[in-house]
């Protein structure tokens, strides 16, 4: 939504769910977690760079990255890794739900498709892919890292 659009209520419930679910979600599991345990969040590319109408969404994209970060050092002695994937544009039902009309809804995916470098959106499955490695005796050593599936569009945002 741009700016003008945004009312108090949403933000805050965007902040709700986006931030202080995944950090009261992680206190209220970490007595569960064992040592060489794997904690691995969602975040997304658009933190890393503008994109009109997304400020709330990437701010609390970007908080939850600076959580990842502190929280891979406190939970480090205990041997838990924390991590994070960052997808860019994914192939989801989510498109759908934007409530644009289906002719704006497929130029904006033609535009993001022509604007990755690998030339097509990703897949549930790239991500899933993702989430796998960091959990995987593999990423033993990778904590307080973000991992970014987006076919490279973070690098190709001008």
């Amino acid at each position: 939504m741009p700016l003008e659009a945004w009312d108090e209520a949403t933000f805050d419930s965007l902040f709700a769910v986006n931030v202080k679910g995944p950090f009261f979600l992680l206190q209220q599991l970490s007595p569960l977690l064992s040592e060489g345990a794997s904690v691995v969040f969602n975040t997304s590319v658009v933190h890393d760079f503008g994109l009109a109408g997304a400020a709330p969404y990437g701010a609390t994209k970007g908080a939850l990255r600076s959580l990842i970060r502190s929280l891979s050092v406190e939970l480090a002695p205990r041997g838990i890794r924390v991590n994070a994937v960052a997808p860019g544009p994914i192939e989801t039902p989510i498109y759908a739900k934007v409530g644009m009309p289906q002719e704006e809804l497929d130029g904006f995916q033609q535009h993001m498709a022509s604007r990755i470098p690998l030339g097509r959106f990703g897949a549930a499955s790239d991500i899933a892919s993702a989430f796998s490695f960091l959990l995987s005796p593999g990423a033993d050593f990778i904590t307080g890292e973000e991992l970014n599936v987006d076919g490279g569009i973070r690098n190709n945002v001008a």
